[in-house]
């Protein structure tokens, strides 16, 4: 009966250290002083935070703001690649290889698109085949034709 008595003990002793860690209060060490690099402070300043954080509203500056219709565009000109990632808020389209219909060389492709505007400058497009880098001129065309079906949906659309 000892021993679990002390157990039981230990166990409450081991809760309570672990909550009062999360307290965040600050205790003077007295003349004791440690010296950290200037770096190290300005991170652990900037990684501080608490439970709490995860449920207020998040700020949206990281966030790019990407043209739907390049975005649809470049899905559906790729639509012979397999999906592999999609991120709406960073502007990023991952996909796997494959091959182009009446085609014999596979690819897989890596789009960015960082602009909410209809621009050329707002799609970045890298194909890569299974011996290296895609030829230029095949980029190019690629990309080509995702701005071509933009404009087509964006005309569709009723915006232009």
């Amino acid at each position: 009966m000892n021993t679990v008595k002390s157990i039981k003990i230990a166990i409450t002793l081991v809760a309570a250290l672990a909550v009062s860690g999360c307290g965040g209060k600050k205790f003077d060490l007295g003349d004791i002083s440690v010296s950290k690099p200037a770096q190290a402070n300005t991170i652990m300043e900037e990684e501080r935070s608490t439970i709490w954080d995860a449920f207020r509203k998040q700020d949206n500056e990281n966030k790019v703001a990407v043209n739907k219709y390049i975005w649809a565009a470049a899905i559906e000109v790729l639509d012979f690649l397999p999906i592999q990632n999609v991120d709406p808020f960073t502007g990023v389209i991952v996909t796997g290889y494959g091959t182009p219909p009446d085609g014999s060389r596979s690819y897989r492709a890596t789009i960015l698109i960082n602009d909410p505007a209809l621009d050329a400058r707002s799609l970045n497009v890298a194909l890569q085949t299974r011996g290296g880098a895609a030829p230029a001129a095949t980029t190019r065309a690629v990309e080509d034709a995702i701005l071509s079906r933009a404009r087509d949906l964006r005309i569709q659309d009723g915006r232009f």
